[in-house]
């Protein structure tokens, strides 16, 4: 019997053990930090990098990990408890709504209207996905996503590794090509010291060639997968797929009549999203209160329904279908505060500014095609261990973005690499909750994904090296004699 991949509760507890090593090994060290009113936050300041006494993590940090990823009780910060929350409610709000069929049939009614051309769904999709990922940097939003989209994919024969390679690439090559990004461009922008708008066009260039790679590859792999399903990478998964997704009805039955009470159901939940993107966008809405919006949407769909024939939910078999629900995400929520939990060992070891510091001495002294890919490849070594795509900013470019006028490099082209290797790394990242929650829901593993993506994204990385050593070649910006040198402060 062939050894299956380890899922990934482990591969995740093993990297928190890996960096838990890592802490013995690599000296302790810090930036000095200073509030930079551009970034509303805390920033590492040039030149004062220090030594500190050494925190190694051992066992009990290692065990303490998953839990501190949620919740650290040490400094009472929540890390990323309200993300598993709100993966939970999302569960209880998609059980409520399928439970009255609406979902159901609206994919009947789509797929009537998408009749021999369901392959369109792909770039659609993958465009509007893109769209929300370039302009906000949708990630965590997504996951609210894939127990809809799925069983549509599903229903018209594709397999669910479609599913999810429309959203997660969607979603993430829009923010590789970020272009108005608030939490990528623009903070790592006003770190770098430039306006978000230079660099814009190239950008924007990465984001239309590399959304047009993605949704080609992806209509290639479907199109082989409804020709012939065996060529599926989770064919082994499709009869269990088919009860879990399309909750046992089978992929032949009837779909339920899509009456008007479903119809103003399915009304409700396109509201739940299009108020959650207002919120997100305009008003500065983050997890706590999507979960408290998708908890009242629950409530009124409920409402609704129970005056319904069709779609009758009495208190009790409302209460029943939400606490269901959220119980069919609890191993998402929980992979979310495992992934989280690396980053906290890492912090807490003190070996982040020591990693960053190393790095920055490397880069300085290279011309300007060398410097500019250099970086590309520390920014994506960096994405690992940091995958919040506004905390690698914070981090990073205040220390980094000087180095380019020093290789004769324009500071817009740090911001570009640094952007483009964040959302590169955060298609396959195992540190990325996102990552890890969307396969979770998707019922794909990692071994899978990986096997499915790794030739995209050499195309992709080719694309990304191209621009930016084009980019770099044409800067007329002079060399300056001689590079930088890091100040070093007793610690």
């Amino acid at each position: 019997m062939p050894k299956k991949f380890p899922t990934a509760f482990t591969v995740l507890f093993f990297l928190i053990i890996v960096v838990a090593v890592l802490t013995w090994i690599i000296p302790a060290g810090q930036y000095e930090r200073a509030f930079n009113a551009a970034l509303d936050r805390a920033a590492p300041v040039p030149g004062t990098f220090h030594q500190v006494d050494a925190e190694p993590q051992g066992l009990k940090a290692v065990l303490m990990a998953p839990i501190a990823g949620l919740y650290d009780p040490a400094t009472g910060k929540a890390n990323a408890i309200d993300v598993a929350v709100f993966v939970l409610v999302i569960g209880g709000f998609l059980a409520v709504v399928t439970r009255t069929g609406a979902i159901d049939a609206g994919i009947g009614g789509l797929l009537r209207a998408l009749r021999g051309r369901e392959i369109l769904m792909i770039p659609i999709l993958m465009i509007a996905f893109a769209a929300g990922g370039t302009t906000y940097g949708m990630a965590e939003e997504s996951l609210a996503f894939y127990a809809i989209i799925l069983p549509i994919f599903i229903r018209a024969g594709y397999d669910a590794l479609t599913g999810v390679a429309v959203i997660m690439l969607g979603a993430g090559i829009g923010t590789l090509g970020s272009t108005v990004n608030a939490f990528a461009t623009v903070i790592a922008s006003n770190a770098a010291g430039v306006p978000f708008t230079e660099g814009l066009l190239l950008r924007l260039l990465l984001l239309v060639v590399c959304l047009a790679a993605g949704i080609v590859f992806v209509m290639r792999y479907a199109a082989r997968v409804r020709t012939d399903p065996s060529t599926s990478l989770v064919a082994d998964q499709r009869e269990a797929n088919i009860a879990h997704f399309l909750k046992g009805t089978g992929s032949g039955e009837a779909l339920p009549a899509f009456t008007r009470v479903r119809s103003i159901i399915l009304a409700l939940f396109g509201i739940t999203f299009a108020i959650m993107l207002y919120g997100v966008i305009r008003l500065g809405w983050w997890m706590a209160e999507m979960s408290a919006l998708f908890l009242g949407m629950s409530i009124l769909t409920w409402i609704v329904a129970k005056f319904s024939a069709e779609t009758s939910l009495d208190e009790e078999t409302f209460v029943n279908t939400f606490v269901n629900g959220a119980r069919d995400l609890l191993g998402v929520a929980l992979i979310i505060g495992v992934a989280r939990g690396i980053v906290v060992v890492m912090d807490a070891g003190k070996i982040t500014d020591t990693i960053l510091h190393g790095l920055a001495g490397m880069l300085a002294g290279f011309g300007h095609v060398i410097f500019i890919n250099v970086m590309l490849v520390f920014q994506t070594l960096l994405s690992f261990l940091v995958p919040s795509s506004s905390g690698l900013a914070v981090l990073t470019m205040p220390i980094l973005a000087p180095l380019s006028d020093f290789a004769g490099v324009k500071r817009d082209l740090a911001v570009t690499a640094y952007q483009s290797a964040n959302g590169w790394v955060n298609l396959f990242n195992p540190t990325f909750a996102v990552v890890m929650g969307g396969l979770a829901i998707g019922r794909v593993s990692y071994d899978r994904w990986l096997r499915f993506l790794w030739p995209l994204l050499v195309i992709l990385m080719v694309i990304i090296v191209g621009a930016l050593s084009l980019a770099a070649l044409t800067s007329d910006t002079p060399i300056p004699p001689k590079a930088p040198t890091s100040t070093q402060t007793p610690g």
